[in-house]
Formats: structure tokens, C-alpha cells, sequence
């Protein structure tokens, strides 16, 4: 924690409201468990040889999970991600959500469901997955969907595979020039689902991978974005309260849903400040909202100091709300909004570098995403040292072998059929 409070401070992030190195010591670490995906994004982030890449041993897995815990510690986030994870044996990834949890961390799955059935999303539950984050948006090119509102339809159904298996729910969405214009419409759905869904991203569009989408227009931007955000669901969402690292990189934001009228969470920011430092020590239960809420009536029992504060937080809550919690009958959901703002991987910023809080896990252990994805060969195709006994072994992520030295041989080449991105424009031109 305190490592992450000195970045903080050395990149000047530090503040009242800052929550790294304050609730987390990061927000969360990537384990790419498969370079493979079933779809062909026009923003991909992956390689261009990705789909020629072996999927790395589960002991090699393990060994990622085990480094994470060392040196995060306990519920640390965990995202199973890909390429898209549903491509591994069913048995792996319930292996894999295990030992994330064997170690009191908190595993969520990425996906962009078009695999994640009912049966598979129940038995990773049993198993301790505690997120599933669906991505879902038009750069996927699904086949018979025009829009991000015709996709609604996906989202719905996607909403009903999860509900009632114990697992929150979240939605990932890349902002790019052909989507922009619906977000407000999009914010809107998502205030409809805040029952079930309980945390929206938006991914901001950045050339990274192999990809053919290209660099964002400038009409896309945190502030944009955040403002058709707030259009959409009628409320001046507090953006940036509480801190999520570097605020050129992230924002947060909570709704208060009642009566299907969105209310600010982070309304009352100089009430809201103290809170927020004083409760960085308490567990949040996704899964169970109201576990959530009875730890923070916990923490208020045992800090009694704290209870006229949060009973004039309420009070204010309650009297804006007043008219929806007697149309609702008391009835209250939440939702949270995030925006993420990739870098290209040209245009890299040594201080948002510094300051990052989603990681991706390496052979070497894990590094900023941004910086991951602008040298994603030279972490994908780097052979794997293996210790078999006393003998050093190396795992060759090209033809899946384990060898003696670690050296590379040939380089990858994906079969045409397999090509996307970039390369399949290339093999279309040859």
C-alpha cells in the first residue's frame, strides 16, 4: 500500500479522495490466460501474431496468480482475460478462478460472451468467480446489429445467463467515433438494468494492437464522454471522486438509482471526503449489495465518532429522493461508471506510466496495460522459463513446446484463415 501511496505522491495524484494507496494498493491486474479470440475488434488490442501463440501452461498461470498475491495481497482484483478466456478448457478456467481464490483474491471474468453460457457462468461461480464483465459494443462487428441500441438485445440477454448465480454484473464499452453519438442512450439502458448491472465501463478508443480502427477523433475525450454520461442519466455525476490513480487515466463515478431517476452519489463532496478516507479499510462485497451495506453500519458501530456525519449525508440523500422512495416503496439500486483512458501505444506518458493501476501480469510480474500493450510481442513471445527438478527448461510459446535454451526459432505466423486485424488486410492485399 505505501508503494502505491509514493507513486501517488510522486506523480501528483495524492489527495483527500485518492483511493490507491489508500483502499488499494492497485485496482486491479489482467492474466491473459489466452492470446485467442472469436471475434475480429476493429480496436483490438492484441498482437498481430496472436492468434499463432500458444496458450500459457497452468503452471506458469499459477505462478502469475501467486505473484500477484505476494505482492498485492488479499482481495486484490483479478481479471481472467484474453483474448477472450472462454476459449480455454472449461477445466482451466475453473482451476484458474480456484487458485485465484485459494489465495483470497477476487477473480473476475472478461469476456465478450458469445461462450459464456449459463452452465459454464454457474459452475465458475461454484468455483469463486465473483465478476463476469461482458464486452459489448460495436467495434465487434456482430452480425445483424446496427447499433449500440440494437445491441441492447445482446446486453439483455447476457444480463439473464448471469442473473441469480451470486455474480455481479458489469459491461465493458469502447468509445470510438462510430458509437460516440449513442452514449447518452446508452447510459440510459444502463440505468434500466441497475437491478442487475452493477458497474459500467467505457473504454476510450486508443490505437494499441492490431487493430484498424486508428487513432480516436478529438471530439472523444474523459470530459466528453463523461458528459454525455451525464446527459444520459439525468445527473451531474461527480467524475473523479474517489480518485482511481491518474485522473488523465481514470474516472469514477456512483449513481444512486430510485424510481428509475439517477441521484449523484458523490454529491456532498466535503461530507463525502472525510468518509472516504476513514472506510478505506472496509471490504466491499460485490456480489451482495446489502453484505456491502452492513459492513459500513459495521464500521459506523465501532466508530461512533463518524455517525452524525453519515446521518446528514443520508438526510440529504433521502430529502432529494424523497418523492421517488415513496413512488418506489424504499426501493434503491446503485450503479458506478468508469471511464478509461487508454494510451496509443505511440504516444506513451511516463508519469501516467508511473501512476497506473491496471496491470497486466508478466513472466516478470505485472506492468502497467498501457505499457504492456505498445511492447505486447515482447512479452507474448518470450519463451517461459520452466524448472523441471534441478533442470531449467523453457515452455516456447510458438509451437507449445518445452525445450532446453530459450531461444525462439522461427518467427509465429498465423494460417490466412486465422489472420485479423491488420494481418487479414495484408493477406487480403497479397
Amino acid at each position: 500500500m505505501e508503494t502505491a501511496r509514493l507513486r501517488m505522491v510522486r506523480t501528483g495524484q495524492w489527495s483527500d479522495e485518492q483511493h490507491m494507496g489508500r483502499r488499494w494498493p492497485v485496482g486491479c491486474v489482467a492474466l491473459e490466460v489466452t492470446q485467442r479470440c472469436n471475434l475480429d475488434c476493429t480496436l483490438c488490442y492484441l498482437s498481430e501474431n496472436a492468434e499463432a501463440i500458444r496458450d500459457l501452461p497452468l503452471a506458469e498461470l499459477f505462478r502469475r496468480i501467486e505473484t500477484i498475491a505476494l505482492m498485492y495481497g488479499p482481495n486484490t482484483d483479478v481479471q481472467i482475460t484474453g483474448g477472450d478466456p472462454t476459449l480455454r478448457k472449461r477445466e482451466d478456467l475453473v482451476a484458474i478462478v480456484r487458485h485465484i481464490r485459494a489465495h483470497r483474491m477476487r477473480p473476475t471474468l472478461f469476456t465478450n460472451g458469445i461462450r459464456a453460457t449459463r452452465d459454464l457462468l454457474g459452475e465458475l461461480a461454484a468455483a469463486g468467480l465473483v465478476d463476469v464483465a461482458f464486452h459489448v459494443d460495436m467495434t465487434q462487428r456482430r452480425a445483424g446489429y446496427a447499433s449500440e441500441a440494437e445491441l441492447n438485445a445482446v446486453r439483455r440477454d447476457y444480463i439473464r445467463r448471469a442473473r441469480g448465480l451470486g455474480l455481479a454484473i458489469m459491461f465493458n464499452t469502447t468509445v470510438f467515433g462510430g458509437n460516440f453519438h449513442e452514449l447518452e442512450a446508452l447510459a440510459a439502458f444502463f440505468l434500466t438494468v441497475s437491478d442487475d448491472v452493477s458497474f459500467a465501463s467505457f473504454q476510450l478508443q486508443a490505437d494499441t494492437g492490431r487493430g484498424t480502427g486508428g487513432e480516436r477523433p478529438q471530439i472523444i475525450s474523459p470530459d466528453s464522454v463523461a458528459d454525455a454520461l451525464r446527459a444520459g442519466v439525468g445527473a451531474d455525476l461527480s467524475f473523479g471522486i474517489p480518485g482511481t490513480g491518474h485522473r488523465n487515466c481514470n474516472r469514477y463515478a456512483m449513481a444512486l438509482v430510485c424510481n428509475g431517476r439517477a441521484y449523484d452519489f458523490y454529491r456532498d463532496r466535503q461530507l463525502v471526503k472525510p468518509l472516504l478516507a476513514a472506510t478505506a479499510g472496509v471490504v466491499v462485497d460485490r456480489q451482495h449489495r446489502w453484505r456491502a451495506v452492513r459492513a459500513f453500519a459495521a464500521w459506523a458501530l465501532r466508530h461512533p465518532g463518524y455517525l452524525p456525519l453519515l446521518s446528514r449525508l443520508g438526510w440529504r440523500h433521502m430529502w432529494r429522493m424523497r418523492r421517488d422512495l415513496v413512488a418506489a416503496r424504499g426501493r434503491l439500486t446503485k450503479i458506478s461508471f468508469f471511464i478509461h483512458n487508454f494510451m496509443s501505444a505511440c504516444q506513451l506518458e511516463r508519469e501516467r506510466v508511473d501512476a497506473c493501476v491496471f496491470m497486466a501480469a508478466t513472466a516478470d510480474g505485472p506492468i502497467s496495460m498501457c505499457l504492456h500493450n505498445a511492447r505486447r510481442d515482447d512479452f507474448v513471445l518470450a519463451p517461459i522459463r520452466m524448472d523441471v527438478g534441478a533442470a531449467t527448461r523453457f515452455w516456447n510459446p510458438v509451437n507449445g513446446r518445452v525445450q532446453h535454451d530459450g531461444g525462439m526459432g522461427p518467427p509465429p505466423s498465423a494460417a490466412p484463415r486465422q489472420a485479423k486485424g491488420r494481418a487479414r488486410r495484408a493477406v487480403a492485399r497479397r
